[in-house]
């Protein structure tokens, strides 16, 4: 869990794998749209659930936002989250993981980026996760998640998305060979995390059945943009 108030310096000299390889550029309407919150005059606060990404960090506190990084994905590699249900079925500890992770007061946010979690991340934790978000957004507050769509495939590349332009992301791969944090990822191909599983229309709605309101944008790239507001 970290939390800056200003561009981190040592971030952009010391760059980890989230920012070692090579990115791709992609239009995202659904950032286009949330963009017009963080260029308010406004101070927000925001969570970015992702590993560090200096770019997304300049992008807010440029314009006077606090914006805190929690990288779920990798949190949930931990082997020692492996246990069972009581049919036997092998699941992560959804309890454990969110009393080591997403540790913030209640309705501290106003924007939270999920990105792509909820299609690579274990099964047994997406719904409690979005249940903390939920508690964890201000009324009124904003989520940002992406979907992919059936025809992205099982091998859908995971990428971390930086924030470069009003309406304009940088994708790139996240690669747990060089990732310090790797251990044993029990979710993941050999070199990445793999997807899940796919949402439709209606698994996302029941997803955020408890928010206020949500908004579907279709992107070319086999993936659906959601915006959801608290």
């Amino acid at each position: 869990m970290k939390f800056f108030r200003s561009s981190s310096d040592s971030a952009e000299k010391n760059p980890g794998s989230a920012q070692g390889a090579k990115r791709l550029t992609r239009r995202s309407s659904s950032m286009g749209q949330l963009v017009k919150e963080l260029d308010s005059e406004e101070a927000l606060c925001v969570l970015d659930l992702g590993s560090t990404s200096p770019a997304n960090i300049r992008y807010c506190t440029e314009r006077g936002h606090k914006i805190y990084s929690d990288d779920l994905l990798v949190s949930s590699t931990d082997p020692s989250l492996v246990t069972k249900d009581e049919t036997g079925k092998t699941i992560l500890d959804s309890k454990r993981f969110l009393e080591e992770n997403l540790v913030y007061p209640a309705a501290q946010f106003d924007i939270v980026l999920c990105w792509n979690l909820a299609d690579y991340l274990d099964e047994s934790l997406v719904k409690p996760v979005v249940g903390r978000l939920w508690s964890l957004l201000k009324p009124g507050g904003s989520l940002l998640a992406f979907f992919h769509t059936q025809e992205a495939g099982p091998d859908a590349p995971c990428y971390r998305y930086h924030i470069v332009g009003a309406d304009t992301l940088e994708m790139q791969l996240i690669d747990l060979r060089s990732d310090a944090k790797k251990g044993a990822a029990r979710n993941s191909s050999p070199n990445n995390f793999r997807l899940q599983r796919v949402f439709n229309n209606r698994n996302i709605e029941n997803l955020f059945r408890d928010f206020a309101s949500l908004k579907f944008f279709l992107a070319r790239d086999n993936v659906r943009e959601v915006l959801v507001v608290r």
